[in-house]
């Protein structure tokens, strides 16, 4: 590395961090578009937290240069242990099916300067009425009461995410487990994320929606989240 390429590591802050397990379908693209935040001189590093891929995730991940972090396959665990080895001043949390927009760098720079957690907006790969009112209503709830999910990203100082206490150690609700802890003080940026419709389309918009907001709200009411992410998996 010469001195040029020094300085510009010095100056990037943000590390990145993806939880995967079997994701090598959706991580390219989740890959491709970091690079922008690379020509931007922001990002610092990116972080593949793997719970056990049987496919090509971590050759893929190795092939971009990401640091790659195994343990335990459950999200929340991941996340964290992706943290514990993140070196940036600022850590963002994206999951390996969602894609950040074009112009995402200039926009996180902006948040980053400003200060606070933020969290994008959502938006599905599918067309139609149902993926429109799915991700409006995440949309209106993070808003609303600073709930966002994980697939809309989230970007928080490294002080204040230990000040938080991190992801929690769980195989479900993890995203919404710190969203609480940060006390609904997450932004929603201007700027919306692509993620998969492929959970949805394969069990049915309504059918899917539905049994997320029950879900959330047993885990709210202090349902045990190994026993909701059982549930979760069966379907």
């Amino acid at each position: 590395m010469d001195g040029q390429q020094g300085g510009e590591a010095m100056r990037a802050t943000l590390s990145v961090v993806i939880p995967t397990l079997n994701a090598g379908r959706g991580l390219p693209d989740c890959l491709a578009a970091l690079f922008e935040g690379v020509r931007e001189g922001l990002i610092r590093e990116v972080i593949v937290s793997d719970g056990g891929s049987t496919d090509e995730t971590c050759v893929m991940a190795e092939a971009a240069g990401a640091v790659i972090v195994t343990g335990a396959p459950s999200r929340g665990g991941q996340l964290r242990r992706g943290a514990d080895v993140a070196r940036g001043a600022w850590l963002m949390f994206v999951h390996a099916d969602t894609i950040l927009p074009e112009g995402w760098a200039e926009v996180a720079r902006a948040q980053m300067a400003q200060g606070g957690a933020a969290a994008f907006r959502l938006s599905f790969d599918a067309r139609g009425l149902a993926p429109r009112f799915v991700a409006g209503w995440a949309n209106l709830r993070s808003g609303l009461l600073g709930l966002p999910y994980g697939d809309q990203g989230l970007l928080i100082s490294r002080e204040d995410h230990d000040r938080a206490g991190g992801y929690a150690d769980i195989p479900l609700m993890e995203d919404v487990a710190l969203a609480r802890a940060l006390k609904g003080r997450i932004a929603l940026l201007p700027l919306a994320v692509r993620t998969s419709a492929a959970r949805f389309q394969r069990e049915g918009w309504l059918r899917r929606g539905a049994r997320n907001l029950w879900l959330l709200m047993r885990y709210l009411c202090g349902a045990d989240p190994v026993r909701l992410a059982e549930r979760y998996r069966r379907g």
